[in-house]
């Protein structure tokens, strides 16, 4: 397996493009290989979870994070298009509180590897979507906790007219100035 990686404005933040063999039947392509992973990052990980979702346009998930038993997570398309946004809450990062967003869709096939310590999200752009992801620990619902997808303080440029629509946790979310984050040395 071959993998492009692409540098983000968050640095520890990666786009990872999967090398796609394609002709008049389709395309074939290997979407994980932890030595390819390992190889292109320079990242070992052990997935633990994989969790799949269909949304309809304008459904906005995140921004998530677990603040104990943090999840890294591999996240990717298989049908649609998604917005899909990392925020870092690492207090001693130099990109606290910034964050990178990338379109990420069935025919891109990129994917966007959010590490420990960043909150997620991602809002559908098109009719449907199904987003897949791989995560580094397994859900914790005590520990997960939301950042509010329109902070102003963070100011996420999200594609959409309107409001979005979401789960009632999401649209209580906390402004990243009454957030629990990720103190320093944690990571």
């Amino acid at each position: 397996m071959s993998l492009n990686v692409i540098l983000t404005a968050l640095p520890d933040v990666l786009i990872l493009e999967p090398k796609v063999y394609g002709d008049a039947r389709g395309f074939f392509y290997e979407s994980f290989n932890a030595k390819a992973f390992e190889a292109a990052t320079g990242l070992k990980r052990d997935f633990v979870q994989d969790n799949h979702s269909r949304s309809s346009r304008n459904v906005l998930r995140g921004l998530h994070y677990q603040i104990r038993q943090p999840q890294g997570k591999l996240v990717r398309v298989v049908a649609g298009e998604v917005f899909d946004v990392a925020v870092d809450l690492r207090r001693d990062s130099p990109t606290f509180g910034k964050w990178m967003g990338v379109t990420l869709s069935a025919e891109n096939r990129r994917q966007l590897w959010v590490p420990e310590g960043f909150a997620h999200g991602f809002v559908v752009t098109s009719a449907t979507a199904e987003f897949l992801y791989k995560t580094t620990d397994y859900w914790y619902p005590e520990h997960e906790r939301s950042l509010l997808w329109n902070d102003p303080d963070i100011g996420v440029d999200w594609p959409i007219e309107g409001e979005p629509s979401m789960a009632a946790k999401d649209a209580a979310g906390k402004r990243l100035a009454e957030a629990d984050v990720f103190p320093a040395g944690v990571f």
